[in-house]
C-alpha cells in the first residue's frame, strides 16, 4: 500500500481534470402477472458538477450521499433499524425520494421508456 500510495497521483489532484458520468444502476428482470419484465433503475452523476460543486470526482456523489441518506432516514426513524436487517429489507421510496432532494436523482427505464423516479 505504501508503494502504491507513493507512486500514484493524489486522486484529489485528478478532480479538475475530469469528465464525462457516471452510471450507477441494477438491472431487474423477472415476472409480474405472468408476464416477462426488465426494469433498469439507475442514477448518473457527472463529474464536472460534481467537481464545481464539492471539488471531487462525481464518485463522490454515487459513493458519499447514499450512506448519509441513509443515516439521515435512520436519525429520524423513518427507516427502523432496531433489529439487524439488510438494506434491501428496508423501504426504497424514502431513500430513492431523499436522494433526489441530495443531488443524486433515480431514474427508471422500463417499457414505459425512460423516466425520473419520484414518489
Amino acid at each position: 500500500m505504501k508503494v502504491v500510495k507513493a507512486v500514484l497521483p493524489d486522486p484529489a489532484s485528478l478532480a479538475p481534470g475530469y469528465t464525462g458520468k457516471t452510471c450507477i444502476g441494477d438491472i431487474v428482470k423477472g415476472k409480474k402477472d405472468g408476464q416477462d419484465k426488465e426494469v433498469f433503475i439507475y442514477n448518473v452523476a457527472d463529474h464536472k458538477e460534481a467537481f464545481n460543486e464539492v471539488g471531487s470526482q462525481g464518485i463522490s456523489y454515487t459513493a458519499g450521499v447514499p450512506p448519509v441518506a441513509a443515516a439521515i432516514l435512520v436519525a429520524k426513524g423513518d427507516w427502523d433499524v432496531a433489529k439487524m436487517a439488510n438494506v434491501e429489507e428496508l423501504p426504497p421510496q424514502p431513500f430513492l425520494a431523499l436522494l433526489n432532494e441530495m443531488g443524486l436523482p433515480t431514474r427508471i427505464k422500463d417499457e414505459s421508456g425512460d423516466r425520473a423516479l419520484s414518489f
